[in-house]
């Protein structure tokens, strides 16, 4: 189904890239931060929200190995923010559409504020299409679910595609096979 969703994703303008483990996952984001030059200044920060991929790794160190990189979601910070950095819940393989229990405010500002979003996903959670996501996720136990197909896009009455005016320009999703389990 990968194979599928990576179709779907790019069609839309997506960046899908997968990795066996987490280590090179986490080597890829960093690099990724460092040629997008963040920086510890307004507009050059990169915002990552709190996630299971995140658990047992050195924020500090991380913090230090990348200046700008900030661990602390607030407001402000994320509407000052570059790239922001969640982790998905769902894939759906038939749209190469993304989805996010986005109930903790955290998840919902680091997504969508920033110009760039840096979306993690454990392979394994890749379903084939929505009825298979309602098998797995109540929306009745969720406060707010997010769908993410793409960079934000809108088109005006004459058809003017505009990207990047209701959330972020640049969605890079990152697939981690060895984070199964870790949601």
């Amino acid at each position: 189904m990968f194979d599928t969703f990576k179709v779907k994703a790019e069609a839309v303008s997506a960046e899908v890239h997968r990795f066996a483990t987490r280590a090179d996952a986490l080597s890829f984001i960093l690099d990724f931060l460092k040629k997008e030059e963040v920086a510890d200044a307004p507009q050059s920060y990169a915002l990552w929200a709190d996630s299971p991929f995140l658990r047992g790794l050195d924020k500090r160190q991380l913090s230090e190995e990348v200046p700008g990189l900030k661990f602390t979601v607030t407001r402000e910070l994320a509407a000052d923010t570059k790239i922001g950095i969640s982790q998905m819940d769902w894939a759906m393989a038939n749209t190469g559409t993304l989805v996010q229990d986005s109930t903790p405010v955290e998840q919902r500002l680091a997504s969508t504020l920033p110009i760039i979003h840096i979306a993690l996903i454990a392979t394994d959670r890749i379903l084939a299409d929505l009825p298979a996501l309602l098998t797995k996720l109540n929306p009745n136990e969720s406060g707010y679910i997010a769908m993410i197909t793409g960079p934000s896009r809108t088109a005006d009455i004459e058809r003017v595609l505009t990207i990047g005016v209701h959330g972020p320009e640049r969605l890079i999703i990152v697939f981690v096979d060895e984070l199964g389990g870790m949601n």
